[in-house]
Order: structure tokens, then C-alpha cells, then sequence
């Protein structure tokens, strides 16, 4: 143990699995609402990194994503569909990393459930654009750093911590298994 969590007099570490670790993800992605999503065996000049917009968060752990066929993303996936997906949520808190694997779909029912007007930006034929894909991105592992009682209390901690010469820190983090 470090020195920092060994001077922590609260418990601070909390590993997840299973519905447990499914809803600490669906959370922080909802929260977060995108994240750099990364590939193997980059193809294009982002070495395999690009942020994307989490369209669903659903109770399994499973994100859900549109994307291009033609993409990058999607040329690395079929060659390799191991991904990693990185989070934050907020400055000081809701960090979030996923190793797992990610399947490209032509489902329609859920490219309509996923559909955002917006997205018209890149799907320049609406939603019934050719090129939309569906990336059901499936969680194996990850690791999650966050605070216990939101932002306000750990950033009073913090504050009574450095004053009084002690370690009060509201943090939480753990592993994840799915």
C-alpha cells in the first residue's frame, strides 16, 4: 500500500463485479456522456484514439456507439475488436478505464433506437444513411477512481485535510470484472 491510502483513515478501495460493476459503468458513462475510444492496429492518423459520444449505457455494462463503415474504427475492429475505452467525468473525480471487446452491427431497430437528429453532422443521409453502424462495446475488466460523496463533501475533506495536517480524502476506486 502507498503512503498516501495507507495514511487514509477511511476505506477507500472498493472492487466490483458483475450488476455491481454494470452499474458503476452505466453511471459514469451517462454522467460523462463520451470517451476516447481506442483500437489496435491504427490505420489512420489518430494512432487508434478518437473521442466518442456514448449513445446508451444499458444495464449489462454494454455501451452502445454509432459509427461509419467506411471509419478507421470500424477498418481496426473487424481486424481486431479489442478496445479500450477512457472516461471523466468531472475535474476532480469520475475517471474511468475499460478493456473489451467491441462488435459492429447493421441493426437497424437500434440504429433508430440510438438516433439522435443531431448526428446528421456525419450521417449527412439522416438515419437511414447507408454507412451507420452500431458498436456494442462489451466490458471484460477496467478500473474506476471516484469520490464517495460527490464533489462538495470531497472537496471539503480535502480543505479539513490540509488544514489540520491529515488525510481525509473522500476518494473511492477499485477494480472492475464483468
Amino acid at each position: 500500500m502507498d503512503s498516501i491510502n495507507r495514511n487514509q483513515p477511511e476505506q477507500n478501495r472498493r472492487d466490483l463485479a458483475g450488476i455491481d460493476a454494470a452499474k458503476r459503468v452505466k453511471e459514469m458513462a451517462d454522467d460523462a456522456e463520451s470517451c476516447f475510444f481506442c483500437t489496435t492496429g491504427a490505420t489512420g492518423s489518430t494512432d487508434g484514439v478518437r473521442p466518442m459520444s456514448v449513445r446508451k449505457a444499458d444495464d449489462a455494462g454494454n455501451l452502445w456507439f454509432l459509427s461509419a463503415s467506411d471509419s478507421h474504427k470500424n477498418h481496426e475492429l473487424a481486424a481486431n475488436p479489442a478496445a479500450k475505452l477512457y472516461f471523466q467525468v468531472g475535474h476532480h473525480a469520475g475517471f474511468l478505464e475499460l478493456d473489451g471487446r467491441a462488435d459492429i452491427m447493421q441493426d437497424r431497430t437500434m440504429i433508430h433506437e440510438l438516433w439522435n437528429p443531431l448526428l446528421k453532422t456525419w450521417f449527412t443521409e439522416g438515419e437511414d444513411d447507408p454507412r451507420i453502424t452500431v458498436i456494442r462495446f462489451t466490458p471484460k475488466t477496467g478500473y474506476y477512481w471516484d469520490n464517495k460523496h460527490g464533489s462538495v463533501v470531497a472537496g471539503a475533506k480535502v480543505a479539513v485535510g490540509a488544514l489540520i495536517g491529515k488525510t481525509l480524502d473522500d476518494s473511492i476506486e477499485g477494480r472492475l470484472t464483468f
